[in-house]
């Protein structure tokens, strides 16, 4: 089965409720015209066969990244570890610049956040959506990303995909995200 025809089902899969709702979406983006942080995302989840429409600038509180490897306090505290500074002085030099309720806060977020599968969806994958996001609108492409969900409990992870019009925008293609 090749992408083309991954992407077809993936289309197929929906209502004609959402179907009609998805041309909506892309109407307004080529509306829109210009990137902003309101552009449409949409969220898939197959399991409750939902399609929702939010805000780019909601996704980081529908669909948290995990960014647990991120925080300032742990990337320095890594840093200085691998100059060779002993682990209890990287923690007070740690205190000593961020705060050691920050460097506790960060700890705890980080064993919290090990224990929450995330499906992959990581702050590189969320930045690397809105860059690819903004890089097509600016380009004048008419794209909006549609993020499958994985299913609650399995190893899956959630997909990307960009829904777009094709030139006469009468027909939605999609294509998958690598």
């Amino acid at each position: 089965m090749g992408w083309r025809d991954n992407a077809n089902a993936l289309l197929t899969g929906l209502t004609i409720k959402q179907r009609e709702g998805l041309r909506q979406v892309l109407i307004d983006v080529h509306h829109a015209g210009v990137w902003s942080w309101s552009l449409p995302v949409l969220l898939r989840d197959r399991c409750w066969m939902r399609l929702d429409r939010i805000q780019l600038s909601q996704l980081r509180c529908y669909l948290p990244p995990e960014g647990r490897e991120e925080s300032p306090e742990l990337v320095h505290y890594r840093m200085l570890i691998a100059d060779g500074v002993e682990p209890l002085v990287a923690q007070q030099v740690c205190w000593q610049h961020f705060g050691m309720d920050d460097c506790q806060r960060s700890l705890r977020d980080y064993w919290q956040s090990c224990m929450v599968e995330h499906h992959g969806w990581t702050a590189c994958r969320y930045r690397q959506l809105v860059i690819a996001y903004r890089e097509r609108i600016e380009r004048g492409d008419v794209v909006v990303p549609m993020l499958v969900l994985a299913r609650r409990g399995s190893n899956e992870q959630h997909r990307l995909h960009w829904i777009c019009f094709t030139p006469s925008l009468n027909d939605v293609s999609t294509t998958v995200a690598i």
